[in-house]
């Protein structure tokens, strides 16, 4: 018998647990530096100008407390995910992250990068400590991830099979670099890409659907996906659920906390609101995730 789904926070374990799972793998969460953490949750404050919609962030806690109510979740991995907005930021970000990581075993060590001269030795870097992911946001950093400056970046992580979670769809906001053309561009230099898109892609559900299936290691990431907050906004035509459901093994979960606008359960009850069984949520919400990070029990 399927689960309920978790009605609030203090739901989420008996639901993890009624699927016989032991946690939750979430791939899309964001610890940042204080300083920049700050910045990121003054911009949602503002988010009825820049966005045209409210955007209450329901977890704007002290780091120590952050990490308690992923603890009492149940949520055994995750990353920190770091991003740029301007050439010269991604190496201390890196450099920071790296630091977290170091004194959290929950935490998957991450980092990120920007098109720019010194990206390559930094990613270098990045991977012989150990990163297990990055993040690109071609929305924030407003750049095309074909970048010559990149090339080299590309082809090395393509090579080590590193996962990289990339913001590339064109919602909240649309980009100059933003949409399916730029990575179908990007994915036909290097078709090995480990990649994980965020938000499924939103608003371009469709076309990113099509990705994840003609690619191998394309993965979905279901961050806010289905919400009543997003359906409002960029709603995902339920003529696709099929599809989603043929590809459970490349779905993962991804909640964005801290920064999202209701309670993390709301992520959870949306997925099962989805309706594409108990298999699709044991997979999505914690077996992808444990195989593509190569977790262990």
């Amino acid at each position: 018998m399927s689960p309920l789904p978790p009605l609030d926070d203090d739901d989420v374990p008996r639901f993890w647990r009624e699927l016989g799972l032991p946690g939750l793998v979430d791939v899309h969460v964001h610890f940042l530096p204080p300083r920049v953490q700050a910045k990121v949750w003054s911009y949602f404050e503002a988010a009825q100008t820049h966005y045209g919609a409210a955007w209450p962030v329901h977890y704007p806690l002290p780091e120590d407390e952050r990490l308690a109510v992923l603890g009492r979740l149940g949520v055994r991995a995750f990353p920190t995910l770091p991003y740029p907005h301007k050439a010269g930021m991604a190496a201390w970000l890196n450099d920071w992250s790296h630091e977290f990581a170091a004194t959290h075993p929950q935490v998957l060590s991450s980092a990120t990068f920007f098109p720019e001269p010194e990206a390559p030795h930094y990613v270098a870097e990045a991977l012989d400590r150990g990163v297990r992911v990055f993040k690109v946001h071609v929305q924030v950093g407003s750049f095309d991830p074909r970048d010559p400056l990149l090339d080299a970046v590309w082809a090395r992580l393509e090579e080590t099979g590193t996962p990289v979670v990339i913001h590339c769809g064109s919602g909240p906001l649309r980009g100059e670099h933003t949409g399916p053309a730029p990575m179908t561009g990007l994915l036909e230099r290097h078709p090995g890409l480990r990649l994980v898109i965020a938000h499924l892609g939103m608003p371009e559900y469709r076309d990113f659907l099509d990705l994840a299936e003609r690619y191998e290691r394309v993965h979905l990431d279901t961050t806010m996906f289905a919400t009543d907050f997003t359906e409002r906004l960029m709603p995902f035509d339920p003529a696709d659920r099929p599809r989603l459901a043929a590809l459970r093994d490349k779905v993962l979960l991804g909640s964005d906390f801290p920064s999202i606008p209701y309670p993390y359960a709301e992520q959870l009850a949306a997925l099962c609101r989805l309706d594409l069984g108990d298999d699709w949520l044991r997979a999505v919400l914690h077996d992808n995730g444990a195989r593509l990070f190569a977790l262990e029990g």
